[in-house]
C-alpha cells in the first residue's frame, strides 16, 4: 500500500493540500484513499438518527449501508485509540492512501507551512520521515525540496515519484 503523509500545525494547510492532491490524483487515474486524524472528539452521526440511538444504546460497531455509500462506526468504549497501522488494515485496497496529520509517524510526509498558522516551527528539523515542505512564504536555508503551498499538480508529481506510483 502507497502511503504519503500531510502534516503540519494547526491551520497550516493541511486539509486543504489533501483535498487538491486527492482531487488531482484522481484526475491522474489513480484511486484514491485518505485517513485524518483527529485531535478532539467528533461525531459523524446526528442526534436524532437512527444509527446515533443504535451507539447511545451501546453498539460497539454501527454500520450505515444505503445504495451510494456505507459507514463503519467504531465506539471505542474505552479502548486505545487504535494504530494508523490498524486503520489502514481496515481499507479496501486502492493505489495510494493520503494520511493528513500523524505527526508521529514514520512514513514519507510532506510538511505544510503558512503564515497564519497556529505555530510556524518547523518539523522536518525532528522528523526524518518529512521528506518535503509545501508553504505560502518564501523558505530559505533547507535542505528538503520546498513547494509552493498552491502548486498541486508539482507536489503531486513528487507524489508519485516518492511512493513509487511512478518513476
Amino acid at each position: 500500500m502507497n502511503i504519503f503523509g500531510i502534516t503540519g500545525w494547526k491551520n497550516s494547510g493541511k486539509t486543504t493540500l489533501t483535498e487538491k492532491l486527492v482531487t488531482e490524483l484522481v484526475r491522474r487515474g489513480w484511486t484514491v484513499s485518505t485517513v485524518k486524524h483527529a485531535h478532539h472528539e467528533f461525531d459523524i452521526d446526528k442526534p436524532g438518527a437512527d444509527s446515533f440511538r443504535h451507539r447511545q444504546a451501546g453498539a460497539t460497531e454501527v454500520a450505515v449501508v444505503s445504495g451510494v455509500r456505507w459507514a463503519l462506526m467504531h465506539e471505542l468504549r474505552g479502548e486505545d485509540e487504535p494504530t494508523l497501522e490498524t486503520i489502514l488494515s481496515r481499507l479496501a485496497p486502492c493505489d495510494i492512501v493520503l494520511v493528513e496529520g500523524y505527526k508521529r509517524e514514520a512514513h514519507k510526509k510532506i510538511e505544510t507551512r503558512r503564515l497564519e498558522a497556529k505555530d510556524r516551527s518547523p518539523l522536518s528539523a525532528n522528523d526524518a520521515h518529512i521528506v518535503a515542505i509545501a508553504a505560502d512564504f518564501a523558505v530559505t536555508g533547507e535542505s528538503l525540496p520546498v513547494f509552493d503551498l498552491d502548486d498541486t499538480g508539482s507536489i503531486a508529481d513528487f507524489i508519485e515519484r516518492a511512493t513509487g506510483l511512478k518513476p
